[in-house]
């Protein structure tokens, strides 16, 4: 059986021959990656998901609407699989390719979401950046939020998933910026440098 883990979590307590993105401690193989893992083989492994988003109860995500159902819709929110979003909680016609702010209702055992609670945006541009940067992109207090909404004028909303919709002022601007503090998040006072390189730009 295949399962997700992540970082720090026990793989098996088996004894098993040991592959990538693992490591042994205490006689037990843990995770060193957000991966799927084969529970039944011979072998202990994970297979990296880089890039995917693992959702949690009450995230605020964006997605984009996959597939309508008779009873609902299949929204992509970046995550290993399709989430359901009941009909029940849409007020707005969607469509194939709709731009919607959704939040996580409830996650299974295999990290299948239901989401609800839907906001519908209509044209902006959407930009994608690793799912845990995020809190770097808001910054203590909504304070990097802030200048990024200053510095481009743009109409900004994050989800928690990576995913930021943006309308209006210079987005070009925005992308530049987005992909500089997933460059840099590790670094200290980014917030100012961030304002600095937008300042700079603008001029």
């Amino acid at each position: 059986m295949k399962k997700i883990v992540v970082p720090g979590e026990i793989v098996t307590e088996q004894r098993k021959r040991t592959g990538e993105h693992v490591y042994l401690q205490n006689g037990k193989i843990y995770s060193d990656v957000i991966g799927i893992t084969d529970t039944e083989s011979m072998n202990a492994s994970v297979v990296a998901l880089k890039g995917f988003y693992i959702p949690k109860e009450n995230d605020i995500v964006i997605g984009l609407i996959a597939q309508e159902l008779f009873s609902g819709f299949l929204v992509d929110i970046g995550s290993l699989y399709l989430s359901f979003l009941s009909k029940d909680s849409v007020r707005e016609p969607l469509k194939r390719g709709s731009i919607v702010s959704v939040k996580v209702i409830k996650v299974n055992e295999l990290n299948e979401a239901d989401v609800g609670d839907t906001r519908v945006f209509y044209g902006g541009e959407i930009f994608s950046i690793c799912s845990i940067k995020i809190p770097r992109v808001i910054g203590k207090n909504a304070s990097m939020l802030d200048a990024l909404k200053r510095g481009t004028n743009c109409n900004i909303i994050i989800g928690r998933n990576g995913r930021i919709w943006a309308k209006g002022g210079d987005t070009e601007l925005l992308f530049r910026a987005l992909k500089k503090i997933e460059k840099e998040a590790h670094m200290p006072n980014l917030t100012n440098k961030i304002g600095e390189f937008l300042a700079k730009e603008r001029k």
